[in-house]
């Protein structure tokens, strides 16, 4: 069979898969118009794709005079990918289809205290034999992250100035995408819940390792010039205290649904901070670490700095599923890019 030719980029093959994936079932010529491709390349690369399991044949359109379309419908299964996040108590993981549906999940004991990568080695290790078609691995820790090194991750020497994406590419010869915590829950919240484009969000997470928010403006996760942002631990808020110290100053062991007066002002001084300067449609809360109660508490206060017709929404979400599902938009993306198992050069 005649290869797909090399003028197909990554970002074509990625623009293909994404079509099947939205409309269902497809005909060469209805692909063709879709990406702006030709419909000699699109047919010679739905015959490879077909003869290797990516796509199947589903039926043939009525006749219109000529000869019968094929109608082609895309196998979501054909390609898996491993979702995981590391936090201070526990390590969670999903394997799911480029459709996301989740196909395994699991919770492990944490990785990150282990002064090593060795066990979180095993876990994907023995995931990837369990599931051998994976062609992704997206990984969330509660740290500062630049394509895929870790330069700010405080507690974890082990990982400080550590580039993990690089380490387990080698390692599994699979692409993996490393994301901070944070900004793969707002990521995955906005996809969750079909968020329109033009609203920004605010994710706050107070966390096990510290606080952080994930950013996301027009649609897209602010990083900043340094992959900085969200890092809201060091922002000033009082005198001799930033929004971290002010949580510390009472020395006590937080427990859920329970915050002091001094930290609700906290909180509603860093709303206040982003109300001011990115005036978000809406602040998003933890449901491990807020109720509606704490919200309301959070509002009012936050109106005694800023006039309250100015204040975003204030709601509260399931953490850890937005986090996981962020992983999962970013794992899908990756593997959608993959053209080690279809194209030959």
């Amino acid at each position: 069979m005649e290869n797909i030719p090399n003028s197909i980029s990554s970002t074509t093959l990625f623009k293909i898969r994404k079509s099947f994936i939205k409309l269902d079932n497809v005909t060469k010529v209805e692909l063709s118009n879709k990406v702006g491709i030709s419909f000699p390349t699109v047919s010679k690369f739905l015959d490879q794709m077909e003869s290797n399991g990516e796509v199947a044949l589903v039926g043939l359109d009525k006749s219109s005079g000529g000869r019968k379309a094929k109608r082609y419908r895309y196998n979501p299964d054909y390609m898996l990918g491993l979702a995981i996040f590391l936090e201070q108590k526990e390590t969670q993981y999903t394997v799911f289809n480029c459709m996301g549906e989740i196909k395994k999940k699991g919770q492990v004991e944490s990785v990150l205290n282990k002064g090593s990568l060795d066990q979180l080695t095993n876990y994907i290790q023995e995931i990837l034999i369990e599931n051998p078609t994976i062609s992704s691995i997206a990984i969330g820790l509660p740290a500062s992250v630049d394509n895929g090194n870790i330069f700010h991750i405080p507690q974890y020497d082990h990982l400080q100035n550590f580039n993990l994406k690089d380490y387990y590419e080698d390692y599994f010869s699979i692409p993996v995408t490393v994301e901070n915590d944070m900004n793969a829950a707002v990521l995955g919240y906005k996809n969750n819940n079909n968020i329109n484009e033009i609203n920004s969000l605010i994710y706050l997470y107070l966390g096990q390792n510290g606080p952080g928010v994930g950013i996301l403006v027009n649609g897209l996760v602010l990083r900043g010039t340094t992959n900085f942002a969200g890092e809201v631990s060091f922002v000033p808020l009082y005198n001799k205290h930033n929004f971290q110290q002010a949580f510390e100053e009472g020395h006590r062991e937080r427990t859920q649904y329970n915050l002091q007066e001094g930290e609700i002002d906290a909180i509603s001084r860093l709303v206040v901070t982003f109300t001011a300067t990115i005036n978000p449609h809406t602040i998003i809360f933890s449901d491990q670490e807020f109720n509606q109660i704490l919200l309301n508490q959070i509002s009012n206060q936050s109106s005694n700095y800023v006039p309250k017709n100015h204040l975003p929404k204030l709601i509260i979400s399931n953490w850890k599923q937005d986090y996981l599902y962020g992983l999962q938009s970013l794992g899908i993306d990756l593997m959608m890019n993959e053209t080690s198992r279809n194209l030959t050069p």
